[in-house]
């Protein structure tokens, strides 16, 4: 799948938050009106959050109904549990997993 203009930026957004807090992973996710939220891992002794469980917990507490796109910047394998947790909001959206340098790994769709 090629990514459109949109899914660019999401996966750009991801890129940048990963190299400006040198996290193992960066992560963005647009919502139904076009809101985009962006995050980085956190890997504190007595916290620990994917960037992507993180950058959806962002969207909700937003107030984010539905998940339209996400994107997930990492060297590591997508986890299971983080797309679980994209399609709790997003069952039909589109899943971008890149490596550090924006390079397209895998596209998923539901």
């Amino acid at each position: 799948m090629t990514p459109g203009q949109e899914d660019l930026k999401i996966i750009t957004l991801a890129r940048s938050t990963r190299a400006r807090v040198a996290a193992s992973e960066g992560a963005a996710v647009r919502d139904e009106t076009g809101r985009t939220y962006t995050a980085a891992a956190v890997a504190l002794p007595s916290l620990r959050l994917s960037a992507l469980r993180l950058a959806v917990a962002m969207a909700v507490s937003s107030g984010a109904e539905k998940l339209e796109a996400a994107a997930l910047v990492s060297e590591a394998e997508l986890d299971p549990g983080d797309l679980a947790v994209v399609r709790d909001l997003g069952p039909d959206a589109v899943v971008f997993h890149a490596a550090p340098d924006g390079t397209i790994r895998q596209a998923l769709r539901p």
